[in-house]
């Protein structure tokens, strides 16, 4: 028991060595935030303890060091003067005080060997938070709204990120919401989806209104708007065209094959024989039985209806604004119908337990052709969603 103790005790300071040296190390790379988030880890239990101090002295040292660094920083973002420094300025107001209330918890500290406690500098943040955070809401109302009078979408998308990280730190600022609205709206990249029939064959209504339904896909996203039927007063910067180009349609055929099966059973148990055609015995005087085998045979005759349906089309992005083609893609699918079913002569047994089923099958009626086309629909649609998740309009 003693062995035991002992060997835990040992573990115990190396493991706090271990740490003591990893938060030093942290201090020593000016990294004084992990280092104080590792210190208050140890100390959130026997903070009291003698084990306890070296982390309570690191804890110290890394907030005074992080605090200096911060106000030296504040001082110089002042003096630049600069309206673009504004969130770090918040940030670090933020930062200052985040770091003081992480650390109140565990107050008082005490430093055993001085008969003291740790000394922590807090100072009150509040005013400094609320006028940083009204000089930055003020930047980020004007930058964005100055972007708001670009040409360019990528700047009213910007200007989107600005109102949205301003109604987060200071909710109902101004008409935020609204702007915010406008923003997304002309950032917005809307699509005119419809289809183009090249073929010698009619394309099934259902099939194309199933393909041009792009609500079922779930591709609408913050920036690009899908639509399958135009609608007023949007202006469409792209096009998204699927051209069919072909459909081929092979024959409905029938396949007749013919072949023999044979499998042996067991059926019951017969007397074990010797080479005399005599029994065989065991040391009690008794016959040995043995299981008896016998051969099952069947003359299967299979049949395999098949047709299949190939549709090759491609898919077009088309700059709206200018008429001019984008990217094009391939696009084919594949539906085959097969329905395989079987008769036989002799013994049914005589084949696999997986071929059974085929015996209880009957000829169906082939599917027609618009049928065919249209059973290519859900492999079109997946094939179609993958271009569109990988190739997007705008980079």
């Amino acid at each position: 028991m003693q062995k035991i103790t002992l060997l835990l005790s040992i573990l115990f300071l190396t493991f706090s060595s271990c740490g003591v040296k990893t938060t030093q190390s942290l201090i020593s790379d000016g990294n004084y935030d992990g280092a104080i988030d590792r210190a208050i880890e140890a100390l959130r239990t026997k903070k009291d303890s003698k084990g306890k101090q070296d982390y309570v002295y690191l804890l110290e040292e890394a907030f005074a060091k992080a605090k200096d660094r911060d106000l030296r920083n504040l001082e110089l973002l002042s003096k630049e003067a600069n309206p673009s420094n504004a969130e770090r300025i918040y940030n670090t107001y933020l930062q200052l005080n985040d770091r003081q209330e992480k650390i109140r918890p565990l107050l008082p500290l005490p430093l055993l060997k001085q008969g003291k406690n740790a000394s922590f500098q807090f100072d009150n943040y509040s005013d400094a938070i609320v006028n940083s955070k009204n000089a930055l809401s003020k930047y980020l109302y004007e930058n964005a709204s100055a972007l708001l009078k670009s040409n360019n979408k990528l700047d009213f998308r910007k200007a989107y990120d600005d109102f949205f990280y301003l109604e987060s730190i200071n909710p109902n600022y101004k008409n935020t919401k609204k702007l915010m609205s406008d923003a997304q709206f002309k950032g917005t990249d809307f699509v005119d989806v419809y289809a183009k029939n090249e073929t010698n064959m009619v394309i099934p209504k259902m099939l194309q209104d199933d393909l041009l339904d792009f609500k079922t896909y779930g591709l609408n996203d913050k920036w690009t708007v899908y639509h399958s039927a135009r609608q007023k007063n949007v202006n469409y910067d792209y096009s998204l065209i699927i051209n069919f180009r072909q459909i081929f349609i092979s024959p409905e055929q029938i396949k007749e094959k013919e072949f023999i099966k044979e499998r042996q059973v067991k059926d019951g148990v017969k007397t074990l024989l010797d080479s005399r055609g005599k029994p065989v015995k065991d040391s009690l005087g008794k016959e040995i039985k043995v299981d008896n085998f016998k051969m099952l045979r069947a003359t299967v005759y299979e049949f395999r209806q098949f047709k299949s349906c190939q549709v090759t089309a491609k898919i077009d992005y088309v700059d709206s604004k200018t008429n001019q083609l984008v990217q094009t893609f391939p696009l084919s699918s594949e539906y085959v119908f097969e329905n395989i079913y079987s008769t036989y002569k002799g013994n049914r047994n005589a084949c696999e337990d997986n071929y059974l089923n085929y015996f209880d099958k009957r000829a169906v009626p082939f599917p027609n052709n618009e049928q065919m086309v249209y059973d290519t629909g859900e492999d079109l649609k997946a094939k179609l969603k993958d271009i569109i998740v990988r190739n997007k309009f705008r980079s």
